[in-house]
């Protein structure tokens, strides 16, 4: 699949089918998110795979919609604090969130290139997250994606013109 139909086909799908997901395809997501860059090449990030089943009740408490554990996996994107690189010769900016968001958007083409479904989600509750996904000390969940077939369509896209959104040379 060229690049350019890959971001066209990638939704936030929200209707998932609960057909397992074959353990290859799994794999090459999750290596897709092992080769995202990160800053300075920390590599601070650490992805938890979550299977749904039997485990929706507590899932729930980290994100309360309904098709939120429809799908057999959850993937967690968690960041090391400590390993994260910052910006500390100018303003101390740490890129934590930014090599998550890296991490993360690999593995959600990665995961539409082989027909999967995926769904950002980054409006959870942290410490139930924290306690569900028993995360240590140091260790902060960044980014939540439901992992599965999709049971739905795209919709059409809603974008603002390139002409609201990229300026030359200065702002």
């Amino acid at each position: 699949m060229s690049f350019s139909k890959l971001i066209l086909d990638r939704y936030s799908v929200r209707a998932y089918l609960p057909d397992p997901i074959d353990e290859a395809k799994l794999r090459q997501v999750l290596e897709a998110g092992r080769l995202a860059p990160t800053a300075a090449n920390r590599q601070p990030i650490h992805i938890i795979v979550i299977h749904t089943a039997g485990r929706e009740t507590e899932l729930k408490r980290i994100y309360s919609a309904e098709w939120f554990t429809r799908a057999p996996l959850v993937l967690a994107v968690c960041g090391v604090e400590a390993a994260g690189w910052s910006r500390t010769r100018f303003d101390g900016k740490t890129y934590l969130q930014v090599d998550a968001a890296i991490v993360m958007d690999h593995m959600v083409l990665a995961a539409t290139e082989l027909g999967l479904g995926t769904c950002w989600i980054a409006a959870f509750d942290p410490q139930a997250a924290r306690e569900v996904l028993a995360l240590p000390e140091g260790v902060e969940p960044i980014l939540l994606t439901p992992l599965g077939y999709p049971a739905s369509a795209p919709g059409p896209k809603n974008r603002k013109p390139l002409s609201e959104l990229v300026h030359y040379e200065h702002w």
